[in-house]
């Protein structure tokens, strides 16, 4: 926690407990009574307190403006990272790392999207949204909360207009010369998970007169920008149809006809092994799957079957083609992501080598004692034989 460690999980606390209210502010020591950082409760959740501050002298209590600071600082950074090639998807506010733990603020535009993920933090709102008029003077502001309750799930709800202008149906973002639309209210994310700008751009660096094959495509940033770059052959392979529509519409929207993208909504292991027994090549994969998922193929777990799916995608990458290979699961370290991709080349008799790493943007900034922050792992290798 001296280290910069935002989060006391509840199971660290033993018989000890916290009897406060969740968004009470208190103080946490050490066994001989010496302050260490001081922190919200969360009754609700397996993190029981998110740390605030490590200064003693340091009152952090809405309304005194030192969340709005923060924020504040935050926007600054950006602005001084990107000057005025600011992207317009974009995070503004990583709490965990910038200050008020449990919230992250996302700019689409003209608009922004507040996460609250506890309820602890729900104290600074006034104060945030406050600050976000100041800094990003944006035309509205939504709110969604994913606030987990401890030992269960609720269904996510749609973001709801705060303060400001009601955003439109579909908003339309820009990025690398790829348009895509976004809806700032939908329950499970907006349709573009702009974290992965850096992949998007490493994937078009690499797609001029190459087939392209995206797994788990969602919404199709990766194929979009294949396709804008030059890709000759784009598939697309994920279980839920309505994606593959959204797809479609971020070809329209990017000047490209969707006609010649191939959408494929089956399981991707399953097509897969389709494409190997047909002998069908790529010379371009790009595997980002779900942390977690259930198919026609059974259970799917990222940390469990990561190497499966790298088998997979090896048996029908071409020689000397590029296998992109990412997951934003916690729990699977750069160095498993790795071995995934090792047992999976072993395992269809080629031999991959590790030729680039890429991982969150600037706008993504973690705190180096925060190491859960580095969420994020994208790992491309070559075929070499």
């Amino acid at each position: 926690m001296r280290a910069g460690h935002p989060w006391v999980f509840r199971d660290a606390l033993g018989p000890r407990g916290i009897s406060e209210p969740s968004g009470a502010v208190i103080d946490l020591l050490s066994g001989n009574r010496e302050f260490v950082a001081r922190g919200y409760v969360d009754r609700e959740h397996a993190i029981a307190v998110r740390v605030l501050t490590r200064d003693p002298a340091e009152r952090v209590i809405p309304g005194n403006g030192i969340v709005a600071g923060r924020f504040a600082r935050a926007v600054q950074l950006r602005w001084v990272l990107f000057g005025t090639t600011r992207p317009q998807a974009m995070r503004a506010f990583t709490g965990e790392s910038e200050g008020l733990p449990g919230v992250n603020v996302d700019r689409y535009g003209d608009f922004v999207v507040v996460q609250w993920l506890s309820p602890g933090a729900l104290a600074w709102r006034d104060e945030l949204m406050g600050a976000i008029e100041s800094a990003l003077a944006p035309r509205g502001i939504y709110e969604q909360r994913r606030l987990r309750p401890l030992g269960g799930t609720t269904p996510p709800e749609p973001a709801v207009r705060a303060r400001g202008d009601e955003a439109p149906v579909e908003l339309v973002i820009e990025d690398g010369g790829c348009r895509f639309g976004v809806d700032v209210t939908a329950p499970l994310g907006v349709g573009l998970f702009h974290d992965m700008r850096l992949g998007w751009a490493a994937v078009a660096a690499r797609a001029a007169e190459r087939r392209v094959l995206n797994l788990f495509s969602y919404t199709g940033a990766f194929s979009v920008h294949a396709a804008k770059a030059g890709a000759v052959e784009v598939v697309a392979v994920d279980l839920a149809a309505k994606v593959h529509a959204r797809a479609r519409r971020n070809y329209e929207l990017s000047g490209l006809d969707p006609a010649r993208l191939e959408t494929i909504p089956a399981d991707a292991v399953k097509t897969l092994d389709r494409f190997a027994d047909r002998k069908r090549v790529f010379d371009l994969i790009v595997c980002d799957p779900p942390t977690f998922s259930h198919g026609p193929a059974g259970q799917f777990q990222v940390a469990r079957d990561l190497a499966r799916l790298a088998a997979g995608s090896a048996l029908v990458l071409s020689p000397a083609g590029f296998l992109v290979f990412a997951t934003n699961s916690t729990k699977v370290s750069a160095a498993e992501l790795d071995r995934a991709l090792a047992e999976g080349g072993a395992a269809a008799g080629v031999d991959l080598r590790i030729v680039e790493r890429v991982g969150l943007p600037q706008d993504f900034p973690v705190a180096p004692g925060f190491p859960e922050g580095n969420y994020l792992k994208v790992a491309i290798a070559a075929r070499v034989s």
